[in-house]
């Protein structure tokens, strides 16, 4: 008997494109075993097998779109299940998960030339298509197609790129997208051998992502410090403990909480600027995306409700979000709506960085590795543990002095555990 396979809880998604298809009619396969590969604007995932069988009749191919229960097969010979976990972003092995910051940026930031998106209504291409030609500032209007029926395809909008395929008359394509030229690469074998490294579908998707939040967002950075001598040592109490219980409390779910007290007190920097840009939207929540390191590139899995947690429940969350990274469970839903980020390079190292703002979120936390140091203590110098804090933050929103006033705040609720609680 034949059973259809569906596509499960995408979260808000819709109209999502398939990008891969893994199976084909005839084909025996597992339970768990992947069936095809979506890409939304933020992640790629794969959606597996509710159980295994044969597939009788595959229903979509490359470039369908799909949404929550549009039908991907018919397996014959399994029971499918009942619940279908929600897809995970593609690419995430059995690796430790550490928080890193954002890939650093070019540094060219000036913006030649500013003009109205075109309109690719009538244009025929697919929703990725689209999606590159805008990344690459083409306009398909101009492109003609190679594909089925005229339909536009990537190697068409890269060739528009290249200037194979220019209008007579039209001013040579700007590489960089957003009217930036892009940078001459020279023939690198010349100099000595070189090998050429695919980047992950992870870094290919959150590429553009954080170059048109570079692009868009004039971010400052603001840098501070707080002395963590004493919460450290109440957080290592408390990590003993949660040791006896299968999890570990580490600074970051300090830091959580802390900026939980920051933004209720500074309710601006938990916003976002409306389409118009002339509003801000006030979140009455306090949803906290932590950077994540991973083998095939960045990711950003969603701590939820923060303001109505605990230090206990939320290094419990983290060390769920961590595990479900590690074994590459993390579904969209896991990926959405934070309105507060933050970077930890901790456990690795270094003095301080500025992390890119993760649009359309107006502020982003980073940390890196607490240090001892002499601190002055009216007579004396004393070795206190100090933990550098940097604020990257949106300036058509946040001004300095409230960048100031916000990362002040942090330190000082870091400094006094007692603070947690008020």
């Amino acid at each position: 008997m034949s059973k259809e396979v569906k596509v499960p809880d995408i979260g808000d998604f819709t109209d999502v494109e398939i990008i891969e298809v893994h199976v084909q009619a005839g084909d025996d396969i597992h339970e768990e075993d992947a069936i095809v590969t979506l890409e939304t604007d933020k992640a790629s995932m794969e959606v597996p097998s509710p159980a295994s069988g044969k597939v009788g009749e595959l229903k979509v191919k490359v470039g369908d779109r799909v949404s929550e229960g549009s039908v991907l097969l018919l397996l014959e010979g399994g029971e499918a299940s009942s619940k279908v976990d929600p897809p995970s972003p593609e690419g995430h092995q059995e690796s430790d998960a550490e928080p890193i910051e954002h890939p650093e940026p070019v540094e060219q930031r000036t913006v030649t030339a500013m003009h109205q998106a075109p309109d690719f209504s009538s244009v025929h291409a697919s929703p990725a298509v689209r999606r590159l030609a805008r990344e690459l500032d083409i306009d398909l209007n101009q492109v003609k197609g190679t594909g089925d029926k005229g339909r536009i395809t990537r190697e068409d909008v890269k060739a528009m790129l290249a200037g194979a395929d220019r209008p007579a008359g039209a001013p040579a394509a700007l590489k960089g997208g957003a009217g930036i030229p892009e940078i001459d690469l020279p023939d690198f074998s010349k100099f000595g051998a070189i090998e050429e490294k695919p980047l992950s579908r992870i870094k290919k998707i959150s590429g553009p992502h954080l170059h048109r939040a570079w692009l868009n967002v004039p971010a400052v950075t603001h840098n501070d410090e707080a002395d963590i001598t004493e919460t450290d040592a109440y957080r290592k109490e408390l990590d003993n403990t949660a040791k006896a219980d299968g999890y570990r409390v580490t600074l970051l779910s300090f830091l959580i909480k802390a900026s939980v007290s920051a933004l209720k007190k500074h309710p601006e920097v938990n916003s976002s600027l409306n389409a118009s840009k002339d509003a801000l939207i006030l979140k009455k929540y306090v949803h906290v995306g932590v950077a994540v390191d991973t083998p095939d590139g960045l990711v950003v899995p969603v701590i939820r409700d923060v303001d109505k947690k605990g230090i206990d429940e939320i290094s419990r969350d983290l060390g769920e979000m961590s595990k479900k990274a590690r074994d590459g469970k993390l579904g969209s839903a896991d990926l959405q709506g934070a309105s507060f980020t933050i970077s930890s390079l901790g456990g690795i190292g270094g003095t301080g960085f500025s992390p890119i703002v993760n649009a359309p979120e107006v502020a982003i936390l980073g940390v890196v590795r607490a240090k001892m140091a002499p601190v002055w203590s009216g007579g004396t110098f004393v070795p206190r543990l100090m933990l550098p804090v940097c604020l990257s933050y949106d300036h058509r929103v946040i001004d300095g002095a409230l960048a100031a006033r916000f990362t002040r705040h942090l330190c000082h609720v870091l400094e006094d555990v007692r603070r947690l609680v008020l």
